[in-house]
């Protein structure tokens, strides 16, 4: 299960982990103008752990979780 919401200066999805147990604490990624953060509670210190991705890294992953083992550089298209 997923929500969206939309801010002033960004968008926000979060990510619930349903299912058969373990479960995963509840993802949250938030989308800005210039990067995306992700972030999620870390249940044994009970803190917010968080990581931010540039648009090139975002746009980086989604290409990697359909490619196979290797080593891999997007190029972008001349206009």
């Amino acid at each position: 299960m997923f929500s969206i919401e939309h801010e002033f200066d960004s968008t926000t999805v979060t990510l619930v982990d349903e299912g058969a147990s373990p479960l995963q604490e509840d993802i949250t990624l938030n989308a800005f103008a210039e990067c995306v953060t992700v972030e999620q509670l870390d249940p044994r210190t009970d803190q917010v752990q968080k990581i931010t991705l540039s648009y090139t890294q975002v746009q980086d992953l989604a290409a990697a979780l359909d490619l196979p083992e290797g080593v891999y550089r997007l190029m972008q298209d001349k206009v």
